[in-house]
């Protein structure tokens, strides 16, 4: 079986010229980021490992050095490149109430035995995620993943089940 894999952050650039780098990622994910041993550049169709050698955390990013990676020369090659897990060892760090956007994708979305769209994205506005859903009439409507609103997640049965408050979908 082929393992898939999910982005986790971006180089952004060098830092410093000992061969570290400035990491963009989601928010509130250091704690999943400093437990990674192991992630994954793609290169043309396949993806090949960089060990982590240390990761510490700044206000905007972090800051990551690879083993074997030692100069600013070493770095620049991966500057822009997306760092990649296999979705199943990102899958062992979730809590039991967080889910991987590309399981949600797709998913239909139900008030009781009614379906009323589907999920098609996933964002955060800083306070919370946010499902984009849309609706039969096909408008796009933004949902706050947040317990109110988001009432279960059955991923064997591709089904959300929402609590449909007036205004919500449109």
């Amino acid at each position: 079986m082929k393992n898939n894999f999910i982005s986790v952050g971006k180089i952004l650039n060098f830092h410093g010229v000992r061969g570290e780098a400035k990491l963009g990622y989601s928010k509130n994910r250091e704690e999943f980021l400093s437990k990674l041993e192991d992630v994954y550049i793609q290169e043309k169709n396949e993806y090949k490992p960089l060990e982590i050698e240390n990761i510490r955390f700044t206000p905007k990013c972090a800051i990551i050095k690879f083993k074997g990676i030692d100069t600013l020369n070493d770095i620049l090659e991966y500057k822009g490149k997306l760092l990649f897990v296999p979705q199943d060892s990102a899958r062992e760090f979730l809590e039991e109430d967080e889910f991987l956007i590309d399981e949600l994708v797709g998913l239909d979305v139900c008030d009781g035995e009614k379906i009323v769209g589907a999920v098609v994205g996933v964002s955060n506005n800083g306070a919370s995620d946010l499902l984009s859903v849309k609706t039969l009439s096909k408008n796009i409507c933004l949902v706050p993943f947040v317990k109110a609103i988001v009432l279960s997640v059955d991923i064997k049965n591709r089904k959300i089940q929402i609590n449909n408050i007036e205004g919500l979908l449109q």
